[in-house]
């Protein structure tokens, strides 16, 4: 059984939850993060240097940040989320990449800065949305007449960027009409898995 460690809100480990439910894998969860006041301890940080979230423990196995998380679920018993060949693997990756260097600043930003009213805001919030929107119409033009990121299927592209593109697409932030992304977006959060992985308590979690 694997553990899973790291809070259920968090998009990062709402990653690792919805590959995990879409194996049906068996797993345990356990609450990890700032607010539970156990990431900057001694026990943690030998699992996890960086004290952030998700770790996940396989017997001796621990390996953390989210996105190497589902790339070593695919290796172990979840190839068929991933490309059969060095190149279709890159048309999966890419996406992951993508997310990490392009989305995630501006997702951040948004994450933080729609909350707060525009005094509150940094000076550069405007800027950092803007650019948001930006990589966000790249993906919306990618998905025009396909269901999944890549191959024709979900793959760990899909499951690493739904969790976070959902809540971008949520946001409270000026943005054109984005119908492939919104699409796209509607079908994956449908998905028995995502629904699991997202609820406020996943059906095999702790």
């Amino acid at each position: 059984m694997y553990k899973l460690l790291g809070r259920q809100t968090s998009g990062n480990v709402q990653k690792v939850l919805f590959m995990l439910e879409e194996l049906g894998a068996s797993y345990k969860r356990e609450d990890y993060g700032r607010q539970f006041e156990n990431t900057q301890t001694a026990e943690y940080k030998a699992l996890n240097p960086t004290s952030k979230v998700p770790t996940l423990v396989d017997g001796d196995t621990v390996i953390w940040e989210s996105n190497t998380i589902l790339r070593y679920l695919a290796a172990v018993g979840g190839e068929q989320l991933t490309g059969a060949t060095p190149a279709e693997k890159t048309e999966v990756e890419r996406w992951m990449d993508f997310l990490l260097a392009a989305v995630n600043p501006g997702y951040l930003a948004a994450f933080k800065g729609a909350k707060l009213t525009p005094e509150e805001q940094t000076a550069d919030y405007k800027e950092q949305v803007k650019d948001l929107v930006a990589q966000l119409k790249i993906v919306d033009g990618h998905l025009a007449g396909k269901d999944f990121l890549a191959l024709g299927k979900l793959t760990l592209a899909d499951i690493a960027c739904a969790p976070i593109l959902k809540r971008c697409v949520d946001f409270k932030i000026d943005r054109p009409s984005m119908p492939n992304l919104e699409r796209w977006v509607a079908a994956i959060a449908a998905r028995p898995a995502f629904k699991a992985a997202t609820a406020a308590a996943p059906a095999k979690a702790a």
